[in-house]
């Protein structure tokens, strides 16, 4: 199935669901949320690939879609 272009950016432009964004839950509520899990994840370029054109930088990728290919980032102490 090819990609969804999304420019919803509460929701993932590779599947339409929601991406539940911390981000864009704080900018739209106004009020401050944790960091987004997509803070622990290294996104792999293959799947950066596959978002259409006209949804890049516009949604974030869903946990679902980030995590069958992501792998987990080693958090820096300070």
């Amino acid at each position: 199935m090819p990609p969804i272009a999304s420019t919803d950016a509460n929701h993932c432009p590779l599947c339409a669901q929601p991406n539940h964004c911390a981000m864009e839950l704080e900018k739209s509520s106004g009020q401050a949320q944790p960091p987004c899990w997509c803070t622990t994840v290294t996104f792999d370029a293959a799947l950066l690939a596959q978002i259409p054109d006209a949804a890049r930088h516009t949604a974030c990728i869903c946990q679902g879609c980030a995590t069958r290919t992501a792998s987990p980032q080693t958090a820096l102490m300070p």
